[in-house]
């Protein structure tokens, strides 16, 4: 028996998703059993932002994501150089009753 098609998972993409969502502010909450990613246009001049899209995953899922983020973002610096931090306007407060974290 071949076991090598045995933890290949196929991925529909359709074309809607395809072309992504902009986001400029990640809000994240946290419940015991979910973390929530809304991901956030906010522009500038404007007092009011809009959810884009929001991810619900597992606590271990959003560890996966956590590390996977780091991964690439490691790979990215080594090819095309630090990624600058600097001159980022603060946030400004914003509680919505759950714990939050920016990114």
């Amino acid at each position: 028996m071949d076991n090598k098609n045995d933890n290949q998972v196929n991925i529909e993409l359709s074309e809607d998703v395809a072309t992504g969502v902009y986001s400029n502010l990640t809000i994240l909450t946290h419940s015991p059993t979910e973390f929530v990613a809304d991901f956030i246009q906010l522009m500038p001049g404007m007092p009011k932002g809009k959810v884009r899209s929001r991810v619900i995953m597992t606590p271990q899922n959003a560890k996966r994501l956590l590390h996977a983020i780091q991964d690439n973002i490691r790979k990215y610096e080594q090819a095309f150089g630090v990624i600058d931090e600097g001159n980022v306007p603060p946030m400004p407060p914003m509680n919505f009753g759950t714990p939050t974290t920016e990114a």
